[in-house]
């Protein structure tokens, strides 16, 4: 770390020929993508939380306007209010930025809401891919691969066992997406309140 968060953002640029003004400013312009205003430009890193931290390190790698961010696993040891911030600023990044991003993680509920594509690995070699949808319909192969199933799906489960009502292949993937299913079907009187 350097001895200011817009000196530690900058370090990155410079090193590969930005102009240290520049690079100043390509950190003033990145910490809101990591949700970090101006006022923490004169801080030392060393008086952040550690997802403070952590988006700086993240706002280092943006300042270099990369393509394609490889996360490996980014949110571990964030308690889950930290874990679903993190993952939210990297779909934002996606989303707006255009950056691709390549998630390595083991975290199913990360995969289920976040994730387009999904490649298994299993000692290296590739296991299995597709979208989620496809992946999670094979429970039994998750579990074969000690991944387990997002908590959504595990809900579902036994929503289903208790309800009699099958999604089938159309299952909503993500608790925010399984809520509004369900307060869908409550609403059109397809399930009982």
């Amino acid at each position: 770390f350097e001895e200011t968060i817009a000196k530690d953002i900058a370090f990155g640029p410079m090193n590969f020929g930005v102009s240290e003004a520049e690079a100043l400013e390509l950190a003033k312009e990145t910490l809101p993508l990591v949700g970090l205003d101006e006022t923490f430009m004169d801080r030392s890193p060393f008086d952040l939380s550690g997802g403070q931290m952590r988006r700086v390190a993240i706002a280092g790698v943006l300042a270099m306007k990369p393509e394609v961010l490889i996360l490996d696993e980014p949110t571990a040891g964030l308690d889950p209010a930290g874990r679903r911030e993190i993952m939210t600023m990297f779909n934002k990044l996606h989303e707006e930025q255009g950056i691709s991003i390549v998630l390595v993680t083991h975290q199913m509920d990360d995969v289920a809401t976040y994730a387009d594509h999904v490649i298994i690995m299993d000692k290296g070699t590739v296991v299995k891919m597709g979208s989620p949808a496809e992946i999670f319909l094979d429970a039994e192969f998750l579990q074969e691969k000690q991944l387990g199933l997002p908590a959504s799906l595990e809900f579902l489960q036994k929503f289903s066992q208790k309800t009699g009502i099958d999604f089938g292949d159309q299952r909503p993937l993500g608790t925010s997406r399984l809520a509004a299913a369900i307060i869908e079907m409550l609403k059109e009187g397809d399930l009982d309140a």
